[in-house]
């Protein structure tokens, strides 16, 4: 079974949490795959990595760019493992029916989002359903806090 990170937005845009959260990732050593909604924000997302900062840069790619086997972090709309990553980030209320394929998910969810939030939810109960160690991390004024 995985562990299963739910990340609760408060204040913090996905744009500006997802970059230092893959950072952090790729310094202990995982392999990361980012599973998006839809295609477009897949293309966002792609975007992003590219120019959230001036002094850094995060190795990725999307099946535009190819060559999956060599990305340390591999931005999809499928529910694929085309890198074989052991870490999952999902995000905009993405579901993958693989997340026992993986050591660990995060989970972010938008909180000030009623839908997003509900979604949220039952994605928890499925996760705990099935049988996977779940952890909650809430944004809070001090930094992440997990309870």
């Amino acid at each position: 079974m995985a562990e299963v990170g739910f990340y609760h937005l408060r204040n913090l845009t996905l744009e500006r949490m997802l970059p230092k959260l893959l950072e952090r990732a790729l310094v202990d050593g995982y392999r990361i795959q980012v599973m998006a909604g839809a295609q477009e924000r897949v293309d966002h997302l792609d975007t992003l990595l590219w120019t959230y900062a001036d002094d850094s840069f995060l190795p990725h790619g999307t099946r535009r760019s190819g060559e999956a086997a060599r990305q340390p972090i591999w931005i999809t709309s499928d529910d694929e493992n085309a890198n074989g990553a052991n870490l999952l980030v999902l995000v905009d209320g993405a579901r993958s029916a693989h997340l026992g394929s993986y050591k660990r998910i995060c989970d972010v969810f938008d909180g000030n989002d009623e839908a997003a939030l509900a979604a949220a939810r039952q994605r928890w109960k499925a996760a705990k359903d099935a049988g996977h160690t779940l952890t909650y991390w809430e944004e809070t004024p001090r930094g992440w806090e997990k309870h």
